[in-house]
């Protein structure tokens, strides 16, 4: 075969081998044959699939990452397909040949400048000249000047760049006062004489070193947003599951109910059934004896009518007496007896069909939720001397005339009170009335917080945590660190809510719909007390505090928030 056909002619990976790889044929065939479909670059870490085609092992390994959720891997070359995920065989042959190739053209596969006097086909530059303006191979760089006029750098096509555009010389110099590149007419009578400057290759070295340490931080910032993202992608799997599992669990839920009521609509019905059937073969008996009756009375009368009809005396005279003929049954008795029998019992279907709900609705409190209500009073002996406790101990009052309280250690100097009752177990909720009230905190906190100075205030300190109102702005507070809420509260009615062994306390605004707030989750590790913070006006606890035990359901009272067991 003629030489010119056979550089044409690109040779399998499997005989590369047999190629003696010098400069001169490290030709643009022969480098494609090294490069990957996917990155377009030199083969790094090769591996081969099934059906023969190589690539990167990264760049594959990217590909199929982004196939497996179809469930069917393809080939990005042949279109081949496979339903489990094929197995990377590294291609040893191939990674020798890279291996051979690259040490032939050190460093200069990389840059991808082809030498300029190489017109006939491409051969990879490996020095630039800057005076030249052109780039060299190995060949070429050997018999070109060495004169110190021509100075030589790395393969670069931004030759122009490299020479001053003033003087047209070559830039050696960094002016570090103007942070600029200058040859050696501008520090000698240019604008930047007199300036401090230093030689390009130390000023490189310098930049560089910056460049480095930036770089180091930059990688440190991404690995760290790169754990975060991996959180966040385990938090959603985690929301998901949890939402498919509360989705089942609401499903059942309403199938249940709804077998139940299927269940008692048939036997209400049956009950209706029943009685029409029973009420009607009494009304039947009725009718079928007042036909009889009706069929005697009818006999009467026409003997009667026959009586009047005759013109001889003697044989009227002799009947029996004409009211004997009269005597019928009671017709009130029959009319009270028809009366009883024709009236449906609609007190039974009502008190059946009331019991059945009452069943449901007891069955399915009990399997979705226990709840509990007590009372939560405020405790007197904390309220500072500019709280007014109502007598039921539900409302907190701001008061401008200090009330003279008993001094206690219990009690706090700042506008406050707490909860008689601390809680250290369980999950529990209370609610409050904010409507009369502009400046508020409420939420719940240690009973180990401080009573004295500003640092008491709950949200001040780590010991407490609230939800705040103040200047028409919502935040929630702990140990001094406030986070405004984006959005602002749209009802006058607040939540706390308490899971004290998850450590998490939330907030809720009872808006339509009602809408959650803020979570804080914490390792507790004392009882927790509610607390209010009274700025002006005055807040209530509506009802007691509501507690409830994990059940196979879980639905919060009065908000639908659902979860099942384990959830």
């Amino acid at each position: 075969m003629p030489a010119e056909s056979s550089e044409q002619q690109s040779p399998p990976p499997s005989s590369l081998l047999s190629y003696s790889l010098t400069p001169s044929m490290a030709s643009a065939d022969l480098r494609q044959e090294l490069d990957c479909s996917i990155c377009l670059s030199i083969y790094t870490d090769p591996v081969t699939l099934r059906c023969g085609h190589n690539f990167c092992r990264v760049c594959i390994d990217r590909v199929l990452d982004t196939q497996e959720a179809a469930g069917v891997y393809i080939c990005p070359d042949c279109r081949a397909e496979c339903q489990e995920r094929p197995v990377l065989q590294k291609n040893i042959t191939l990674c020798n040949i890279v291996g051979r190739f690259l040490s032939t053209q050190p460093d200069q596969e990389e840059t991808g400048i082809f030498c300029t006097y190489c017109i006939h086909s491409p051969v990879p530059a490996a020095k630039s000249c800057l005076l030249c303006e052109a780039s060299l191979c190995d060949n070429h760089l050997r018999v070109h000047s060495k004169s110190s006029e021509h100075v030589l750098s790395d393969p670069t096509t931004a030759l122009g760049n490299r020479k001053c555009s003033v003087h047209k010389e070559i830039l050696e110099y960094y002016c570090t006062e103007d942070a600029a590149c200058i040859c050696v007419s501008c520090r000698l009578d240019g604008e930047h004489r007199g300036h401090h400057v230093e030689m390009m290759d130390e000023a490189i070295k310098k930049k560089k070193e910056k460049l480095r340490n930036v770089l180091q931080k930059l990688t440190t910032k991404r690995a760290e947003t790169e754990k975060r993202v991996q959180s966040l992608q385990e938090r959603r799997r985690e929301d998901q599951g949890k939402a498919d599992g509360v989705t089942e669990t609401v499903t059942a839920l309403f199938r249940d109910i709804r077998r139940q009521l299927e269940d008692m609509e048939k036997t209400v019905l049956s009950e209706i059934s029943r009685q029409e059937q029973r009420v009607s073969l009494s009304v039947s008996d009725l009718i079928q004896q007042l036909e009889i009756k009706k069929d005697e009375l009818s006999g009467k009368m026409r003997h009667i009518e026959e009586l009047c009809n005759m013109s001889d005396p003697v044989t009227v005279l002799q009947e029996p007496d004409t009211g004997d003929l009269c005597d019928t049954e009671d017709t009130e008795g029959h009319d009270t007896q028809v009366h009883g029998a024709g009236d449906l019992d609609v007190g039974l279907i009502s008190g059946t069909l009331h019991t059945l709900l009452s069943d449901i609705i007891t069955g399915i409190s009990t399997g979705i939720y226990v709840q509990q209500p007590t009372d939560l009073l405020l405790d007197v002996t904390t309220g500072s001397d500019y709280i007014q406790i109502s007598g039921d101990r539900k409302t907190a009052s701001r008061s401008d005339i200090r009330q003279n309280h008993p001094v206690t250690p219990e009690r706090f100097q700042y506008n406050q009170v707490i909860s008689t009752r601390g809680f250290s177990s369980g999950r529990h909720y209370w609610e409050v009335d904010v409507s009369k009230s502009e400046m508020w905190r409420v939420g719940m906190c240690y009973p180990s917080i401080d009573r004295r100075g500003l640092q008491s205030a709950i949200g001040n300190n780590n010991k407490s945590w609230c939800l705040s109102r103040g200047n028409n702005q919502s935040s929630v507070i702990h140990d001094c660190t406030g986070y405004q809420l984006p959005e602002d509260m749209c009802c006058y009615r607040v939540r706390v809510y308490l899971d004290y062994e998850a450590g998490q306390l939330s907030f809720y605004s009872l808006c339509d719909p009602i809408r959650h707030l803020h979570t804080y989750t914490a390792t507790l590790t004392e009882p927790l007390h509610a607390a209010l913070c009274v700025g002006a006006g005055c807040i209530t606890i509506c009802g007691g505090v509501r507690s409830w035990e994990k059940l196979p359901y879980q639905i919060l009272p009065e908000t639908g928030d659902i979860t099942g067991r384990g959830i």
